[in-house]
């Protein structure tokens, strides 16, 4: 379960967003690692939420804050007195961000402001991580993949919001963590994440997976479109990763790194849909090709060559198995196998044998 040498052992780790779907998820392995886990985020929003199931309200030290209020935060960093920090804490969804763009952009970009400003103030802190997203990039529908050094963009105001995240880690990096004795800072950009435990709304699997527990039909967006689709702990090794190198080789490893799938690895929403299929026989799909439709990318990959060759990181598990690992873990909940926190460890367990 470490691969990590043991870095995180004993450590104060500082989770923000440790109730959403990945921040739950790291909360577990940094846990079953010996770190001395610490959450601030919003409460979870219903009973399904991993981080409830999981009850690791019982096994962390949470916070219940909200990451626009700078006060609480700083005050929770001096309190706790963190090592390490990841900053998970976000407005997630592409359609959210249509739906509430002022939510989206205050929570965005004033929360990223407000997490390096408690690090800033923290002496603590040796290393620090903005978890962002491969919608980060000006997306131009390339069909080879983003370089860390690409320009930030974004058409939609969730896409635009982790651009100007990206532009305000940037910043704090040349403007306040250059200089020896400063925390350590990186930025972490990821695919399209998928796993057991997530169930927001228009989102693919958790959509399909909410239509066979009803016996409905699950509709399908733009069935054509290409993902950097992974299973969730693969974008989570490269920022425990990452987060080891911080903290044992300093700032040679500041900046900005993708983790995505292999480069040969492209599949579309409906390879996705086909594939749970055969795990799931029943269930019920539409993709219907009329009604007006909000803006997404359709052509969207990420270069993971300097993940790979600095870091030492790749992505472990080929598209099969991928969506093996997401849709065992939901029916493991779903069909009440069991201990659902215990069932997560064993899988992190198995993907590490990888």
């Amino acid at each position: 379960m470490d691969l990590f040498d043991g870095i995180y052992k004993g450590k104060k780790v500082l989770v923000t967003g440790d109730t959403g779907f990945k921040g739950s998820w790291l909360c577990i392995w940094l846990k079953e690692m010996g770190a001395d886990v610490y959450g601030y985020a919003l409460p979870a929003t219903s009973s399904r939420d991993n981080y409830v199931t999981c009850g690791l309200q019982s096994r962390i030290h949470h916070a219940d804050g909200d990451i626009r209020d700078k006060e609480k935060l700083i005050s929770f960093f001096n309190t706790v007195k963190p090592d390490v920090a990841f900053h998970l804490a976000a407005q997630p969804l592409v359609i959210e961000s249509y739906n509430n763009p002022h939510y989206n952009f205050e929570t965005n970009l004033m929360g990223t402001v407000n997490f390096f400003e408690a690090v800033r103030q923290c002496s603590s802190v040796k290393a620090a991580i903005n978890v962002t997203t491969d919608k980060c990039y000006q997306n131009n529908e390339w069909v080879w993949g983003y370089r860390e050094n690409d320009p930030m963009g974004g058409d939609d105001p969730y896409s635009a919001s982790k651009g100007c995240s990206e532009l305000i880690t940037a910043s704090y990096i040349k403007s306040f963590f250059s200089k020896p004795g400063t925390a350590h800072v990186a930025s972490a950009r990821a695919g399209n994440v998928i796993g057991g435990g997530d169930w927001a709304d228009n989102r693919i699997i958790p959509d399909m997976m909410r239509a066979y527990m009803t016996n409905s039909i699950s509709v399908i967006r733009n069935p054509a479109s290409v993902r950097p689709w992974q299973f969730v702990l693969e974008p989570l090794f490269g920022y425990l990763k990452l987060g080891e190198k911080l903290l044992t080789d300093g700032k040679h490893f500041t900046g900005g790194w993708n983790f995505g799938p292999a480069a040969y690895e492209n599949y579309t929403v409906g390879n996705v849909v086909n594939q749970v299929k055969t795990r799931i026989p029943s269930l019920k799909i539409d993709a219907p090709e009329t009604g007006e439709k909000l803006h997404e990318a359709g052509l969207l990959k990420l270069d993971i060559t300097k993940a790979v060759n600095l870091l030492g990181w790749k992505p472990k598990l080929n598209f099969e198995q991928t969506i093996a690992f997401t849709i065992d873990g939901y029916l493991f909940e779903i069909e009440e196998k069991g201990n659902i926190y215990q069932s997560r460890v064993e899988q992190i367990n198995a993907y590490c044998k990888h």
